[in-house]
């Protein structure tokens, strides 16, 4: 049972939600502060005094600095992985064209509401070396979403080509810099043209790189394929 002051509401709000309210304060100002580049000399002094917060509050969800930045990359990495899924979800048996373009459209949109978001986790923020490595990790783990789906898609038989490791890292950076190239207002073209031309290129990239490692199978292995690939639906 939770104890009296976590259940007593204060202002409409219980504990817990103060909490998570104050936690969502410190998370944005290090998202500015991190977009803006001034990471490097931030302090825990100078966070909570752009949050209007007193020093305690920092240290009841957040042991330092490194934890407070990887907190920022993990809630956008969370919401684009989210969105995404979301949208592979909606589009489900729709043609290919459609689930690429639904997935696209929802990542490009989670950075274009909030800019600041695709500096931090595609414009290499400056940060110390573990923060850094932090953002290394998420964006592996979302190239890894698009392996995933990939083998969905084309198949696991051509999943030991070297094209199903080096191709997904290749769109994912690629996506990464057009997206961050909108928002610095370096790439002048609409926002759907930016999906409609992105939708273009995953499916390019992708599609070409599985019809090579086809060709590079053994002739059994692209037998079997043509056969499941050309086989009616039961």
């Amino acid at each position: 049972m939770p104890d009296e002051t976590t259940r007593r509401a204060y202002g409409g709000l219980s504990a817990d939600e103060r909490k998570t309210h104050r936690r969502d304060r410190l998370i944005d100002v290090a998202l500015s502060a991190m977009a803006a580049n001034d990471w490097r000399s931030a302090t825990v002094a100078g966070v909570c005094a752009a949050a209007g917060l007193n020093k305690r509050y920092f240290y009841e969800s957040f042991t330092d600095l490194d934890r407070l930045a990887s907190a920022v990359i993990d809630r956008i990495a969370d919401e684009v992985g989210r969105e995404a899924l979301a949208a592979f979800v909606s589009s489900s048996g729709r043609p290919l064209e459609e689930q690429a373009r639904a997935a696209i459209s929802a990542i490009v949109h989670v950075m274009a509401g909030d800019p600041r978001k695709a500096q931090v986790l595609f414009g290499a923020a400056a940060g110390p070396p573990e923060v850094q490595q932090h953002r290394a990790r998420v964006l592996q783990s979302l190239t890894q979403i698009l392996v995933d789906h990939a083998r969905v898609i084309h198949g696991v038989e051509l999943a030991a080509d070297s094209l199903a490791r080096t191709a997904p890292p290749f769109v994912v950076g690629g996506t990464a810099e057009t997206i961050l190239a909108w928002t610095k207002g370096t790439l002048d073209v609409p926002l759907e043209s930016v999906i409609d031309d992105l939708t273009t290129l995953w499916l390019i990239t992708g599609n070409g790189a599985a019809q090579n490692a086809r060709q590079r199978l053994p002739q059994d292995n692209r037998d079997h394929i043509e056969r499941t690939t050309n086989s009616p639906t039961p």
